[in-house]
């Protein structure tokens, strides 16, 4: 009994001392240590081994050294969440200091406002007691009072050579820019969505009642404000309308800052208009609390200075005070104010087409909110926030961005100093064929094209037209992900054939079509997902035996943006171009794609009412500014949008056939067109309004006899009537099913496979968001929630049993991911003449997108 006593108090005595403190010597800590950097989570048999092969460790006990590990690991992941704290206090100290200036701004702005306002008053109070002698008077009164609100400089004209004079309208524009970035120079207004934050973009405002069009950003940065000067001065690196930037020559000034002379081209964005060049005076220096200026502006008569490059195939736009502000901010990371103001010269293109040049919203898009997500993607990317798999560098990755939007751009513009050329019509107006014979400038100079004799070089098919209450966003992403809508097989064969040493040869776009899948493989993403960059592999699929070149899969890089239908003035975009499998760092890409730009809505009510959902832009560019509206029209109280959709497709060719591929292009473009009509009709949604236009019918025999199988196993299934009238037979029934007002649509009934869609009428296609034939490529489970799959598993036994089943109202997905809710949903079996099972039918009643 004793002993056993003595015995428990051993091992309770035991324990005591495996739990407790230990005082570790500063070997033993270095050896843990070392054991901690190589696995901070060792297991039992590690922990022992290291007992054993480390003598210093000897008089510590296994569960001791468990609880040391424990707690390094505890440390660690507090000291790192200490880390993020304190960047995110900093983060939001400088936004608090950078709110409290703009409020301050805004302050300023207010009082100006109301200022205005007294003056307003105070002058039509005073106007009945004026006469009509100081008439003139009063009018030249309000003219300097308008001119004191927006202030024109007058420069006394200066000496070209005199870098004086250069000095005098450099700091002229620092002062101008300041104003502008800082204070209440211009009107400006946030735009909508634009949440400031510590890991937003930044405060984003446009510009109102200003001359040109304006946009203002500021924000945080954790960059130094030299690397960001650095950045942001690569204009072409973030600017992707931006063709090329020549710095001609450069100016010391005492004050040991710098003035530049730039001469600058841009790129114009649809093939109707002409590209703008600008004549810059740029100029760097430093302030005295630190902050770093870059400030441009336009050189003309009224600035003085040397006199630029003649515009030659170019519109001269002029750029006003412009630039960028950068301030350090305590801790690290910068501060940057960014304004762009800019008159393109609006006059100059059709009116239609003005909005492109007039809207701030589209300034904002392209180069101010460009110039703030570059700098921080590369914030991102310098600190290793951003991982991309697949062994490629960011940068490698961005240049492949580039380098699409850029062959996307030449093709578009088709500048004759790159070699282009047009090439004769066939009559028809609507396609533009331009050829060009310099391959190197497009496919790389590293491959040696004089073993090629009979290569001719690029031929480029282009086209434009006006879209209505099409969502930019909502097409870009209906082209991306349906390509079998619009591509044919054959010409991608063709165009792929571009990287072989013997192109295959395919004169014509072939009538079957795309006949195989594609399947999109991401491969980067910019940090706001704005831009998506992958790569599309396209399965082979040959069209008879001696077709071998399209059995093989062949790949595209695409390069996708602007497809997030909340973001205001952003252009959507899809580019892509064949690579091959090995797809190297410096691989020639012939980028050919879609670009749609939104227009403002004034321009569209300008216009009046549209008759279709697409209309040829050139018939619109034959009303000029006197056209009048057509009798009768109304005001579109219900309009949605107006776009402009540019596509530009690129093919080599070799001399002996060019005239074939130039018939082929035209055709295949023509058919682009098409197809995109029938998509822009699909994805408009049918309510939009009185003006909106019909889908085409589904005509064959087979749709006829789907319409009277689905309205008799309605009836025979609930003994109700799904259509108005049982009398109606063939084209009468038909039409009425497809004009249904509740969404009706099969599925193939098959034990074995998931359910695809087969038939929907209008408001099921309109429900779904997609066409008669992509259609069957949407399975029945991916468009209903959980609940709603639930439901349907439990129902169904009683849909194959009974014959039909009502469900309850829920939300289901449209193929481009909005949510839809409806009140109810009815299921039933269709039954063919020999009452077999045919196909499950649904019918979705008052839905709506959410």
């Amino acid at each position: 009994m004793a002993l056993t006593m003595h015995n428990k108090e051993f091992a309770n005595k035991q324990i005591m001392d495996s739990t407790k403190y230990v005082r570790y010597t500063p070997e033993q800590v270095e050896a843990l240590e070392r054991v901690y950097s190589e696995c901070p989570k060792p297991s039992s048999l590690r922990r022992q081994q290291l007992i054993r092969e480390c003598p210093i460790l000897s008089n510590i006990e296994p569960k001791q050294i468990k609880v040391w590990f424990q707690n390094r690991r505890c440390r660690e992941k507090q000291r790192k969440e200490a880390s993020r704290l304190q960047t995110v206090n900093r983060k939001l100290s400088a936004m608090n200091k950078l709110l409290m200036e703009e409020n301050d701004r805004l302050q300023k702005q207010v009082s100006h406002l109301v200022y205005e306002n007294g003056y307003m008053r105070q002058q039509l109070h005073s106007a009945p007691a004026t006469t009509t002698d100081n008439s003139c008077e009063s009018v030249v009164m309000s003219g300097q009072h308008q001119q004191q609100q927006n202030p024109t400089p007058q420069h006394p004209q200066r000496d070209a050579s005199n870098p004086a004079g250069l000095l005098a309208v450099a700091e002229e524009t620092l002062a101008e820019f300041l104003s502008k970035a800082t204070g209440t120079a211009v009107d400006w207004v946030q735009m909508i969505g634009m949440k400031p934050g510590p890991d937003s973009i930044g405060i984003v405002a446009v510009s109102r009642n200003c001359s040109g069009v304006a946009a203002r950003a500021c924000g945080l940065v954790s960059l130094d404000p030299t690397k960001i000067a650095e950045i942001l001065k690569d204009c072409p690196s973030w600017f992707r309308d931006c063709r090329c930037l020549d710095v001609l020559s450069v100016i010391p000034t005492g004050n040991g800052g710098t003035i530049e002379l730039i001469y600058m081209q841009t790129y114009a964005p649809t093939t109707l208009a002409a590209a703008r060049d600008f004549w810059l005076l740029r100029y760097s220096t430093s302030l005295e609390d630190g902050s770093l200026v870059v400030c441009e502006r336009s050189l003309t008569s009224s600035t003085g200075g040397p006199t630029g490059p003649p515009p030659s195939s170019f519109v001269r736009a002029e750029m006003l005070a412009s630039g960028f502000l950068i301030r350090p901010c305590e801790g690290g990371g910068s501060i940057i104010h960014i304004v762009d103001h800019v008159d393109l010269d609006a006059w100059s293109v059709p009116e239609v087409l003005r909005p492109l040049y007039e809207s701030s919203k589209i300034l904002a898009q392209k180069m101010t909110m460009a110039a703030m997500r570059h700098i921080r993607q590369i914030a991102q990317e310098t600190s290793g926030e951003i991982q991309y798999g697949g062994g490629r560098q960011p940068a490698v990755l961005r240049t492949f961005s580039q380098r699409l939007s850029r062959g996307f751009n030449d093709a578009i513009n088709g500048f004759l100093d790159d070699g282009w050329s047009l090439l004769s019509s066939d009559g028809g107006e609507d396609v533009t064929v331009a050829i060009n014979s310099s391959p190197n400038k497009f496919l790389g100079s590293q491959y040696n094209w004089s073993m090629l004799p009979a290569f001719g070089g690029v031929l480029c098919a282009k086209a434009s037209m006006l879209l209505q209450n099409v969502p930019p966003a909502l097409l870009v992403r209906f082209l991306r992900e349906h390509r079998s809508e619009w591509a044919d097989y054959g010409v991608d064969a063709y165009s792929a054939a571009c990287l072989k040493a013997s192109p295959y040869a395919v004169p014509c776009a072939r009538p079957g079509g795309f006949p195989s899948s594609h399947v999109i493989l991401p491969l980067a993403h910019t940090v706001e997902h704005e831009e998506f960059l992958e790569v599309v592999r396209l399965e082979g699929h040959a069209f008879s035996p001696e077709d071998v070149a399209l059995a093989r899969d062949m790949y595209l890089l695409q390069l996708c943006s602007g497809i997030d239908e909340n973001t205001v003035g952003a252009c959507a975009q899809l580019v892509f171009a064949p690579i091959d499998e090995s797809f190297a760092d410096d691989a020639p890409l012939l980028a050919s794609g879609f670009r749609v730009i939104p227009l403002d809505s004034k321009a569209a009510m300008q216009d009046g009412p549209a008759a279709s959902r697409t209309l040829d832009l050139a018939s619109a560019l034959e009303v000029g500014s006197g056209g009048t509206r057509p009798a009768g029209g109304t005001e579109l109280s219900n309009y949605n949008s107006r776009s402009v959709l540019t596509i530009a497709f690129q093919f080599t060719f070799e001399n002996h056939m060019r005239d074939n591929v130039a018939a082929m292009a035209r055709q295949y473009v023509r058919s682009v067109v098409g197809s995109v009509q029938r998509v822009a009709m699909a994805i408009s949604p049918s309510r939009l309004g009185p003006h909106a236009g019909p889908k085409a019918l589904p005509g064959s025999p087979e749709a006829l006899t789907l319409a009277r199988w689905i309205s008799r196993s309605y009836r025979i299934h609930t003994g109700g009537e799904l259509l108005r009238a049982d009398s109606l037979t063939g084209d009468a029934l038909l039409k009425q099913l497809w004009h249904h007002s509740d969404a009706i649509m099969c599925c193939s009934l098959k034990t074995n496979a998931s359910p695809v869609f087969t038939f929907a009428n209008q408001a099921g296609l309109d429900m779904l968001e997609t066409t008669l034939v992509a259609l069957q490529d949407i399975m029945l489970d991916k468009i209903l929630d959980e609940a709603g799959r639930k439901i349907l598993c439990t129902e169904f036994a009683k849909i194959m049993q009974q014959g039909f089943a009502y469900l309850p109202g829920g939300m289901c997905v449209s193929s481009m991911g909005r949510a839809v809710s409806y009140e109810q949903a009815v299921a039933w079996k269709v039954l063919d003449d020999d009452d077999s099972n045919h196909c499950l039918a649904f019918m979705f009643m008052n839905w709506s997108f959410v």
